[in-house]
């Protein structure tokens, strides 16, 4: 059931609400765009990121592609506040949908589907829209990590399950996973953040070694789920693209170890290709390389 709304998260919806879209755009990215500027720190991050992901590409580029993520920051923030008047009925205004059939084509095996999404696009506005443009009267369950903050925390929360979805705390939770997935629910695990060394594999993601949450591959050979990638593409009309990418293929050697590195490799691939293809909308500024090998004596 979604999370019932405090009353800080009420006044903080109404307040936004009021503000039509287009000047909270506009707030926002003033905003981030002062934030850019002024912290250091965050630009060198992202610059740094991207300096070593696309080598190939002159620095000016690289800062566009910089000042585009703190645009899409912005614009994700400033569009969040809509999500609540999002429905059946006015989706379609905001969402177009692309590789439906993956979709269907996992779910149909009646063994759950693990999906992979990412920090990209507008990734809060998947747990609003999918449960309507997806033919599924099952809740989905989105594994999260609660936020610092009660009062954002509760926000966010009540937003990403406004439309039914439910959520699982991070950690501890693969059990209720397992059987949740025995009854052909939905799993959603953002697979692109940085983890320290004792709860991931280090594979490699634009040419670095990330250290990369197992949780599912471990989670895919365990239960035989098939893995779908799903991203929330912001479109040059502003408009986003719901892409469900083919299901990734799952290698089963017998082999567990060498399994699981393979499949967190091929996770992290997809996630790669589309961050290439477009990449302002991801979130470059997150240290995803922080952890480093020589720090376990690799």
């Amino acid at each position: 059931m979604p999370v019932e709304k405090t009353r800080a998260t009420s006044i903080i919806l109404f307040c936004f609400q009021c503000v039509p879209l287009s000047i909270r755009k506009l707030f926002f990215k003033s905003l981030l765009m002062l934030f850019y500027h002024a912290a250091a720190k965050h630009r060198l991050i992202a610059l740094h990121n991207l300096r070593y992901a696309f080598p190939e590409k002159e620095m000016e580029e690289l800062i566009t592609i910089a000042k585009g993520v703190y645009r899409n920051v912005a614009i994700t923030a400033a569009e969040f506040f809509s999500m609540p008047s999002i429905t059946r009925e006015n989706v379609h205004e905001w969402v177009e949908v692309e590789g439906l059939e993956h979709f269907e084509a996992g779910i149909s095996q009646g063994k759950g589907l693990l999906t992979i999404i990412a920090h990209f696009g507008n990734w809060e506005l998947m747990p609003v829209a999918v449960p309507l443009l997806l033919n599924f009267p099952k809740p989905s369950y989105i594994v999260y990590r609660p936020l610092d903050s009660p009062v954002l925390d509760n926000l966010v929360e009540h937003v990403r399950t406004i439309n039914g979805n439910e959520m699982l705390p991070k950690g501890g939770s693969g059990k209720r996973i397992m059987g949740l997935l025995k009854e052909n629910h939905a799993i959603g695990i953002l697979s692109d953040q940085n983890v320290a060394a004792r709860e991931g594999l280090f594979v490699d993601f634009f040419g670095r070694p990330a250290c990369t949450g197992a949780g599912l591959a471990v989670l895919a050979l365990r239960s035989g789920t098939p893995v779908l990638p799903m991203f929330m593409a912001r479109q040059k009309s502003g408009k986003y693209k719901f892409i469900l990418k083919p299901l990734v293929e799952i290698s089963q050697t017998g082999d567990y170890d060498k399994d699981l590195l393979e499949n967190t490799q091929r996770f992290t691939k997809v996630v790669e290709d589309v961050v290439r293809e477009y990449p302002d909308q991801w979130f470059w500024i997150h240290q995803r390389w922080k952890t480093k090998k020589w720090q376990i004596g690799l």
